[in-house]
């Protein structure tokens, strides 16, 4: 391989990389799944082997990065559009510390040990287990946590200032992409009627129309409607 046909493949595999990376959108960037994860890492080994390579010829490199970029991109759409295809894509977040104590089942199955655990609670500046609430291990293997309540910020309950009780332990999605999730009503115990009564006195006619919909810790409903890009709006459970 020659050096003109060397720095002509350098630049394919430039452009064809930037271009690819630029479709497929951020999530390529954040590793925010497996198959996200999975893809970026080959995109690249394809495109280095088509630069080094002289046995690959550039239109078998081409193919090559196209047609993985492609399987990428349908996964992304099934990822976007289906509730059941984003969780065999992307999985489930899973709770590993609930109510201040370790779920080492959880643990087990994520194949997470105590020192990964303890060393995710660290870069969240949380020391001792004891000052956790909640910890969830996230589908992009990031750990979200909700330390307890003498370890959080300045509340309106520290300042004497009324607030609502707190009904559930965490915010519960309960609408996602216009559909509702009944494995997490039967987890608040209300069902799709109580739903609807509540969006009903939001002006939402329909659950199609909503975008997402979660229940807050005080029993509130914070839904975002699909019409153009509405802001938040919280309904008060009755």
């Amino acid at each position: 391989m020659g050096i003109p046909e060397q720095l002509l493949r350098i630049a394919i595999g430039f452009f064809a990389l930037f271009l690819l990376t630029r479709l497929l959108g951020r999530k390529e960037i954040s590793e925010l799944n497996f198959i996200n994860f999975v893809s970026a890492i080959a995109i690249g080994s394809i495109t280095a082997d088509f630069v080094l390579n002289q046995n690959i010829t550039i239109l078998h490199g081409i193919i090559a990065l196209t047609g993985w970029a492609a399987f990428t991109f349908v996964m992304s759409l099934i990822d976007i559009w289906s509730i059941k295809g984003r969780k065999i894509v992307s999985g489930d977040p899973v709770i590993v510390i609930k109510e201040g104590q370790i779920v080492d089942k959880e643990l087990r199955k994520q194949q997470l040990d105590l020192d990964a655990l303890m060393s995710l609670l660290r870069e969240k500046n949380i020391f001792s287990i004891a000052d956790v609430d909640f910890a969830i291990f996230e589908t992009n293997g990031k750990l979200s946590v909700m330390p307890k309540e003498n370890k959080q910020p300045v509340t309106k309950m520290d300042m004497n200032i009324p607030g609502k009780s707190k009904v559930y332990p965490l915010p519960t999605e309960v609408i996602v992409d216009g559909k509702i999730l009944p494995e997490n009503l039967e987890k608040l115990n209300v069902d799709e009627n109580w739903v609807k009564v509540q969006l009903k006195q939001q002006g939402a006619d329909s659950i199609s129309n909503v975008f997402f919909g979660q229940v807050q810790t005080d029993g509130s409903l914070i839904i975002h409607k699909k019409e153009g890009g509405c802001p938040l709006t919280t309904i008060d459970a009755e």
